[in-house]
């Protein structure tokens, strides 16, 4: 996920627990006794509104999702749904450049933004008093942004996004893996086959119009879900909506791209020379998106197989055998595809073909035996936690109930992930771990330059060639 100021805060965790009202839950661990009071309705011109009443802090949380993302843009033309990100940060019809941050941080609020590849989010926490101002200030950048986007704008923008790729991407040390696995997981043109923040060349070559025409379509309340979280009068706050964004056009219906899973017909060895001092072994696995069940008990193993020191893997291999500094293994679930990837950086002295090894010694085993109860319930257990603290902000809740909205049509969605989570057997974590763990994947070493010879199997890798990295400031 992108981040337009980068460093965004756990949305979880903006309230302490003592000062926040929790959902209530019943013994029995049910889906249904998680207490997210809301109402949905949706204006005439196809904005969807979820309102959800929490006196516990005069605070109030208002939140707009567009159902865009990288995924919806096309080859040649990337990087546009993040490049909106910001642009939506520089002022629209009625509200000049900088007034967004005084009429929200200066009042004791925050605002930001993030992009991923299915959706982008602009959200505002302010005292509840600046509700109306919030909302006002979401619906002019929804109807009016175009007013006021003009070249000189769109390419100041365009050179900080093109920063951002150089600091993030470009000469961050690891920092072109994902794109390197999003090339060589999926067929080019696939829609997630590139990455969300796009490419230089991209980002150079497109016109005013072909922006312009890019938000016309995906930014119009058609495509858009509002939530409000909070400290707020339902009755006064639905005529405020009525007020900014009933007379805003509906858009043109929005045709969503067909999309297939990830699939590799056999796997692959690469190796990636960068600039670092110590070399990463990366292996990904293509799973299934988090509206496919298997997901949840994909989440449930990543649990299982590291971060504890009890975890498969990191027992393994950091505390038994002492071959790794860290471990990581994860679930990455999309709207309509997911994989399932680990990382290990290896101690001094061991190389990324016993690391890997090692990897696959424990993931076999694990296939064939499956989790322990102790395994099982612990994973859920922490799954469940972290679940729970999602929903102690306001921001937080929004977004759980705006997630099921536009996903899924139905915002108490969070009720179903829940039950389904603490659902999970250990037949089906062995299952899937049969299943997507024991098809083909793609084994990326990730080593310093001019040594090769440190990736993994080393004689059978082949070598990723990528845009070199741009290092000065301004376009390209």
């Amino acid at each position: 996920m992108i981040n337009r100021r980068r460093v965004l805060s756990a949305l979880a965790l903006v309230l302490a627990i003592s000062c926040a009202l929790p959902p209530v839950l019943g013994q029995n661990g049910s889906g249904d006794s998680i207490k997210i009071p809301f109402e949905t309705y949706k204006l005439p011109n196809g904005l969807t509104v979820i309102l959800s009443v929490d006196r516990a802090v005069p605070t109030v949380a208002v939140n707009v999702w567009y159902h865009v993302g990288s995924k919806n843009e096309m080859p040649g033309r990337t990087g546009f749904a993040h490049l909106f990100e910001h642009v939506m940060f520089t002022g629209s019809g009625h509200i000049p450049y900088g007034i967004h941050d005084k009429l929200t941080e200066g009042v004791g609020g925050s605002n930001n933004g993030t992009t991923n590849t299915d959706r982008t989010n602009y959200f505002e926490t302010v005292p509840a008093n600046y509700l109306e101002t919030a909302l006002w200030l979401e619906s002019d950048r929804m109807g009016f942004l175009l007013d006021t986007l003009d070249i000189a704008k769109l390419n100041a923008q365009r050179d900080i996004v093109k920063n951002e790729r150089r600091q993030s991407y470009d000469n961050q040390p690891y920092g072109r893996v994902s794109e390197i696995f999003s090339a060589a997981m999926y067929p080019k043109g696939h829609p997630y086959s590139w990455p969300v923040i796009g490419s230089m060349a991209d980002l150079s070559a497109a016109s005013e119009e072909d922006v312009k025409a890019f938000f016309r379509l995906y930014y119009a309340p058609n495509n858009a879900t509002l939530a409000v979280v909070g400290d707020f009068d339902p009755a006064t706050t639905k005529k405020l909506i009525q007020k900014y964004f009933g007379d805003l056009p509906q858009g043109k219906a929005v045709e969503r791209p067909s999309v297939p899973l990830g699939k590799l017909e056999a796997s692959k060895r690469l190796v990636y020379e960068d600039r670092v001092q110590v070399p990463r072994l990366y292996i990904q696995w293509p799973t299934v998106g988090f509206k496919r069940d298997d997901s949840y008990a994909l989440s449930v193993m990543s649990s299982i197989l590291s971060g504890s020191r009890t975890a498969r893997l990191t027992k393994a291999l950091v505390y038994d055998a002492q071959l790794a500094s860290q471990v990581f293994a994860f679930q990455n679930s999309a709207e309509d595809v997911g994989t399932f990837q680990t990382v290990v950086v290896p101690r001094p002295e061991h190389t990324l073909t016993k690391i890997e090894t090692a990897v696959d010694e424990v993931i076999q085993k694990f296939i064939a035996e499956g989790p322990t109860a102790e395994e099982l319930q612990k994973a859920k257990s922490g799954l469940e936690l972290e679940f729970l603290r999602g929903l102690e902000s306001n921001l937080g809740k929004a977004n759980q109930l705006i997630a099921g909205s536009v996903f899924y049509g139905n915002p108490a969605q969070f009720r179903t992930d829940y039950q389904k989570t603490l659902a999970v057997t250990a037949a089906d974590v062995k299952r899937v771990a049969a299943q997507y763990l024991g098809r083909p994947r793609i084994v990326l070493s990730v080593v310093p330059k001019g040594k090769k010879d440190q990736a993994s199997k080393a004689t059978e890798s082949e070598a990723v060639s990528v845009a070199p990295a741009t290092r000065r400031g301004g376009r390209s």
